[in-house]
C-alpha cells in the first residue's frame, strides 16, 4: 500500500519562513481603540450638552406655563397671558434649535478632524507594516534560495 505523504514538517518549515509579525496587529488595535476612545468622547460630549439644552427648555417652558395658569380677572387676561406664552414660546423655540445646530456642528468638525488624523495614522502605519513584511519576505526569500543552492 501507498502511505499517504505527512506534510506536517514541510508546512511547518514554510510557515518558520514567513514569519508574522504580531506587532503590526497591536499597533492597529491599539489605534483603532484611541479613535474609538476619541469618539465616544466627542458623542457624550455632545448628548450631554444635548441633555443640558433640553433642561433649560424644559424647565423655562414650565415658568412660562406657570404664568399661564395664574387665575386672572378678565377674560382678554387670559388671551394675553396665552399669545405672551406663544411668543415667548417660539423664540426660545429658536434659541434652543440654534444650540442645538451648534452642537451637531461642532460634532461634525471634530469627528471629520479625527477621521483625517486617523486616516494619515493609519496610513503610516500601513505603510510601515508593509515596508517591514516586504523587508521579511525579501530576507526569506534570499535564506530559501541560498539554502536551495
Amino acid at each position: 500500500m501507498t502511505k499517504t505523504p505527512d506534510f506536517t514538517k514541510v508546512m511547518q518549515d514554510m510557515m518558520a519562513s514567513f514569519p508574522v509579525d504580531s506587532s503590526a496587529m497591536q499597533n492597529a488595535f491599539k489605534t483603532q481603540a484611541a479613535m474609538a476612545e476619541k469618539l465616544s468622547k466627542v458623542a457624550l460630549e455632545a448628548a450631554e450638552k444635548s441633555t443640558e439644552i433640553t433642561a433649560k427648555w424644559t424647565k423655562d417652558t414650565l415658568a412660562k406655563l406657570s404664568d399661564v395658569s395664574k387665575a386672572k380677572t378678565e377674560p382678554t387676561d387670559y388671551t394675553k397671558s396665552m399669545t405672551d406664552f406663544a411668543s415667548a414660546y417660539a423664540e426660545m423655540t429658536a434659541e434652543n434649535m440654534a444650540a442645538f445646530a451648534e452642537v451637531a456642528k461642532k460634532v461634525q468638525m471634530e469627528t471629520v478632524e479625527l477621521m483625517l488624523a486617523a486616516g494619515k495614522d493609519f496610513s503610516e502605519d500601513a505603510t510601515a507594516a508593509v515596508k517591514k513584511a516586504t523587508n521579511e519576505v525579501t530576507t526569506a526569500a534570499k535564506k530559501a534560495a541560498a539554502a536551495a543552492k
